[in-house]
Parts: structure tokens; sequence; C-alpha cells
């Protein structure tokens, strides 16, 4: 059976450095991009990832056309997810800086949370319905099809 249902991920920042620092053309990162680029799930983002995103792509000194080309796009192609401070509960307490990435899913009906943050798989492998996935476990989740044994 096949799930109708359209897949809907926040990308944790260091799924989006991975991918934009990847020079293997086969990374499953890069190949996450470009199926959000043909439409085959939903990238939600809210202000302050969005902000967190610009600085880290800053910080780690992705040249500035590739970052300003994904966060352009992503501003245009991506779901915007309204945060209001109330929504931003404290559920990650190694690092509450990661509050943020966890409310975005949730406040934004995600399916899925991208994440490779320990801080983040440590809340289990879902929270509140919006399961928890590194990237490649997320590919397969977009793929529709499992992971090697």
């Amino acid at each position: 059976m096949i799930d109708a249902a359209p897949k809907r991920a926040v990308f944790d920042t260091n799924v989006i450095i991975a991918a934009l620092l990847s020079r293997n053309p086969n990374s499953p990162l890069r190949e996450l991009l470009a199926r959000w680029h043909n439409g085959e799930f939903e990238l939600l983002y809210c202000f302050d990832l969005l902000a967190e995103y610009r600085e880290k792509l800053v910080s780690k000194r992705i040249m500035p056309s590739t970052a300003l080309n994904f966060l352009r796009e992503l501003a245009t192609a991506g779901v915007a997810v309204d945060l209001s401070p109330g929504d931003v509960a404290p559920r990650v307490v190694q690092d509450p800086d990661d509050d943020i990435v966890v409310a975005c899913a949730l406040v934004g009906g995600a399916t899925h949370l991208v994440t490779y943050d320990p801080h983040i798989h440590s809340l289990g492998s879902s929270i509140d319905g919006v399961q928890i996935l590194d990237g490649l476990h997320f590919l397969y989740a977009v793929r529709g099809d499992v992971p090697p044994e």
C-alpha cells in the first residue's frame, strides 16, 4: 500500500549544513534536497530556524552563492511556520536552542523532524506524532523503500 499522505519535514541545521557541504554527488542529503526541489515532500521552516540556517551557513564558510540560493529557495518554496513564544516549550533539556526545531515541527504539522543531533534523538523515535529520523532514514521514507539490513 502506498502512503498517500504528503510528507512534511523540518530539517535541523546540521542536515542543511551537511547537505550543502557534501561534495559527494551520491550523498543521501543532496538527494533529499533534490527530491524536495522535485516536490516529493514539503520542507517547513520558521523565522528563527531560517536565521539559524543563515548564521551557520556563514560560520561554516559555505560559498555565499550556494547559501543565498538555498535560503532564497527555502523562502520561496518552503512552508513558513508562524511560531509564537508560547509555542516553544522546553523539551530538549540538554540544548534548549533545539526547542525551536521541535516547535517548528509540531506547530507546522510535520510528519518528520530530520536531524543528526543526539539531543533531539534523545526524545525518542517520535514526539507527538512527528517521527525523528536522520537524513538517510528520512530518504528511505521519501523513496518508500526500506533500509538494507
